[in-house]
């Protein structure tokens, strides 16, 4: 037996009462087809159109080799004028992608474009819409986010695969110590078992989301991503209610990113090698135990 994968919820629209009630309290992810059917960026946002407003920017890349033991984490691996990338992945494969792009800081009127869904919930980031792009064959590797927000990612232009895991399954995910993310050495569409047998039996969610699809993300959900055809996505973050929640959220940037990565920086191959076998020691233990 291998990962469960269950199809996330999805409907066309859906109410206030009913978002509240069944997923943002139950922290359930769900995909909304039409939440964007009005947004002018629904057919606006073309790569055409972000060539002619932002063509000239220069943005760093990421591809989906290993994270390098010596470097922080999402360390770039080239650098491209934004047309000319654009023009890349609507041309051809590749791995490279764009992450945590804020480009409504060099586009201010894009925001115009948009419309947060601020009747389904409150909290939002209004200062960090953040924009990912990817060719097809790209890979998001599997992670939570580190500063714990609820995410409403909405795609743009193409397809893209996405698994969900709950944060609860996180230490039979190879989960690396003072890390939000997991070990890079299992491929998620295909794992080996027998290499990684903590993987066997865990739950999770699957999703295709195509143009226009808003997936709703709960806090602290693990996700693994992957481009099918060139295109983007825009996310949109925000806080939860709950103090407890907040408090964790500063608590993880402190020390799963800036102690960790100076940490990372100074023991390089060393510190990789011990938090890999101890995340290999966390899994099988949480395995053998039947313990989340």
């Amino acid at each position: 037996m291998g990962f469960i994968l269950n199809k996330v919820d999805t409907v066309d629209t859906i109410s206030p009462e009913d978002f509240k009630k069944n997923y943002l309290d139950k922290r359930r992810p769900l995909v909304i087809k039409n939440l964007t059917k009005n947004w002018p960026a629904n057919e606006k946002w073309t790569t055409e159109y972000l060539k002619s407003v932002a063509g000239d920017v220069e943005v760093p890349l990421y591809d989906n080799s290993k994270a390098d033991p010596s470097k922080p984490i999402n360390a770039t691996a080239a650098k491209m004028k934004f047309g000319d990338y654009l023009d890349l992945i609507k041309r051809e494969p590749t791995e490279l992608r764009i992450f945590l792009f804020n480009l409504m800081k060099h586009v201010p009127s894009m925001k115009d474009d948009i419309e947060i869904p601020k009747d389904l919930m409150g909290g939002f980031i209004e200062s960090m819409p953040a924009m990912f792009f990817g060719g097809s064959n790209s890979v998001t590797f599997l992670h939570y986010d580190i500063d714990l927000p609820h995410i409403f990612h909405t795609h743009f232009g193409g397809r893209k695969q996405v698994i969900l895991f709950e944060n609860k399954w996180k230490r039979r995910l190879y989960c690396l110590p003072n890390a939000t993310y997991a070990l890079e050495d299992y491929d998620v569409l295909n794992p080996d078992f027998e290499k990684f047998p903590a993987l066997k039996g865990v739950e999770g969610e699957e999703v295709f989301l195509e143009h226009g699809d808003t997936l709703f993300m709960p806090t602290g959900y693990w996700h693994w991503m992957k481009y099918l055809d060139g295109s983007f996505s825009l996310s949109l973050r925000a806080w939860d209610k709950s103090i407890v929640r907040k408090a964790h959220s500063v608590y993880n940037l402190a020390t799963k990113g800036g102690i960790d990565s100076l940490i990372k920086m100074v023991f390089k191959e060393k510190y990789a090698n011990y938090r890999e076998k101890l995340a290999i020691k966390r899994a099988e233990k949480a395995y053998k135990e039947n313990r989340l």
